[in-house]
């Protein structure tokens, strides 16, 4: 039986995605991967079939105009860019993602791959499951992962509307996009204004979570058929080994605390690395530093932090002793399930939302927006983290809760069910 995932976005929207495909291979599927061009290797080193489609997510977020958006957290006008490259994109799309669609017996997709999923899964007449990393069914109990916590106390109503709200800013930013796909390539008919999230498609399958009851429990007002599963990891090959010096310099010292802001790019790299040196100096802390897309840069690095381009979170954040980052939901994910404490710097979108879960939690401090970030901020954030034992108790707890999960294998064993 062929399955055919479609993952778009970052490195952290993929990764959980090439897990469940991994899970599902285990489970005697055949998965095909419907991603970007630049993930070719994390897909084809995992034994996925890898189906590339056109662009790359780090050329778009490492444009000077993204970089200033990220910097401000304009969600709205990042959101325009990104439904504008999808505009552009997607009669290509369409059509490179219908040849390798043909045939299969199921389409999975999350967020990233939700519209461009659904119109594929119409053309071809083949079941569609969504697979989300974020809350995306409304519910009562807590408001959409964009807006602001303060809004939860206009009560239960608001909560549920927020949900329907953050759905269609989605849909009417990329409906463009989805309905010329359609008119171009697959022969349909154009998509309803409010979007298919009432389609009998979409209802007749359940919705899985791949994130941990142990974060975010099941609302009750959720039905049987949403499923939180637990989170889809994909820990680092088995071979992989870390580079003689990062192993020396995580021997020769206390614990590091690891920074890094994954895909979140910064105008200017040197001051933000400056800022970071500072904060650790004034606390006396050594760190791990990660660039990622981010572009961190700092020539006369101390002795007491190490600067690297890219080292796998399921084997550094178990040898530190805090995590700094954007609140990305795969960071994020990483991060607790070490079991040490997270401070999250949110640029925009979801990231706000997990570092209030966080802090909710009380397995982090309070989130500081990156606009509003300072060296006394991070300073104090990184005392508190180092000191507050209740806090890296409750991390540590949270850690072996997480871990004791099985995301993947629960995931797998629902969709094997629809299947017989």
């Amino acid at each position: 039986m062929e399955i055919v995932i479609a993952a778009l976005g970052s490195r952290g929207d993929v990764q959980p995605y090439v897990a469940l495909g991994q899970g599902l291979k285990r489970a005697g599927y055949f998965v095909k991967l419907v991603t970007h061009q630049n993930f070719a290797e994390i897909v084809n080193s995992h034994g996925l079939e890898f189906c590339p489609v056109s662009g790359n997510v780090e050329e778009l977020f490492e444009t000077e105009e993204m970089r200033r958006l990220l910097e401000k957290g304009d969600f709205l006008a990042l959101t325009r860019i990104t439904a504008k490259e999808a505009k552009r994109l997607a009669v290509v799309w369409a059509e490179e993602a219908l040849g390798y669609c043909r045939g299969a017996d199921f389409l999975i997709a999350g967020l990233g791959g939700l519209f461009i999923g659904l119109s594929l899964a119409e053309k071809l007449n083949v079941p569609f499951l969504q697979a989300h990393l974020v809350p995306f069914t409304p519910t009562r109990e807590f408001a959409g992962v964009i807006f602001p916590e303060s809004l939860s106390r206009l009560g239960n109503s608001f909560n549920r509307i927020s949900h329907r709200l953050v759905r269609q800013m989605m849909w009417q930013g990329f409906r463009a996009a989805d309905n010329l796909a359609r008119k171009n390539v697959l022969n349909l008919p154009r998509a309803p204004f409010l979007g298919l999230y009432n389609s009998d498609r979409l209802k007749a399958h359940p919705v899985l979570y791949g994130f941990s009851p142990s974060v975010i429990p099941k609302p009750t007002d959720w039905s049987d058929d949403v499923h939180v599963t637990g989170y889809w990891f994909l820990d680092s090959a088995a071979d992989w080994t870390p580079p003689a010096e990062l192993s020396e310099f995580l021997e020769n010292g206390s614990p590091p605390v690891y920074i890094g802001f994954g895909s979140m790019s910064n105008r200017k790299p040197e001051e933000t690395a400056d800022l970071i040196l500072d904060a650790l100096a004034q606390t006396n802390q050594r760190a791990v530093m990660l660039s990622g897309w981010s572009g961190l840069e700092n020539k006369n690095l101390p002795e007491t932090v190490f600067m690297a381009k890219s080292i796998p979170h399921s084997w550094l954040f178990e040898r530190v002793s805090a995590v700094v980052h954007h609140g990305g939901a795969g960071t994020t994910a990483a991060g607790f399930r070490a079991g040490v404490p997270s401070i999250i710097v949110p640029f925009f979108g979801d990231q706000s939302f997990w570092g209030r879960k966080a802090a909710e939690l009380g397995v982090g401090t309070e989130p500081i927006p990156r606009k509003k970030l300072t060296v006394k901020k991070l300073a104090e954030s990184l005392q508190i983290a180092a000191q507050n034992k209740i806090m890296r108790l409750r991390a540590a707890d949270l850690g072996a809760s997480i871990r004791a999960e099985k995301g993947v294998e629960n995931a797998v064993s629902i969709v094997s069910r629809l299947s017989l």
